[in-house]
């Protein structure tokens, strides 16, 4: 009786902690040309200590891609040819009682298309921190798996 009541209790933890995490490209993004990317609007957020530290963590994370970091004071040093090459980062988060979010958008630097985006989602609803590092966790999964 305990071992089925306790396998009922992890199996409801589980599909309450069920949440989306995924990426879109656009169909007629090309991914493979883009060589850097640079993190825009950083001072953007006012402050928030939480989205400084998303900062840090994203950047940490597409610094392990393939793609090379570019500060977007630089921007103007790169070349013309470099600059079709280049991705401007864009990030969120969000928060509520029931789940945390953070994406990440990544759009053409010279069009400003958009050209893909990231959605890390992650929801126990025990401990808001846990789940904002969770959602975390989840973005560095999609960042790793697009680049």
């Amino acid at each position: 009786m305990k071992k089925s009541s306790l396998l009922l209790i992890v199996f409801a933890i589980c599909l309450i902690s069920c949440t989306t995490s995924k990426f879109v490209v656009s169909n007629s993004a090309n991914l493979e040309k883009y060589k850097y990317a640079s993190l825009t609007d950083i001072m953007n957020y006012n402050g928030s200590a939480a989205l400084m530290d998303i900062e840090v963590k994203i950047y940490d994370a597409l610094e392990s891609t393939r793609l090379t970091m570019i500060g977007d004071k630089r921007i103007n040093e790169l070349s013309s040819e470099q600059k079709e090459q280049l991705l401007l980062v864009r990030f969120s988060a969000s928060q509520n009682d029931e789940e945390s979010v953070v994406s990440v958008n990544f759009v053409d630097y010279m069009t400003g298309k958009p050209v893909a985006s990231c959605r890390g989602a992650y929801g126990m609803r025990w401990d808001r921190n846990g789940d904002i590092k969770g959602a975390i966790n989840r973005i560095i999964e999609q960042i790793n798996k697009l680049f």
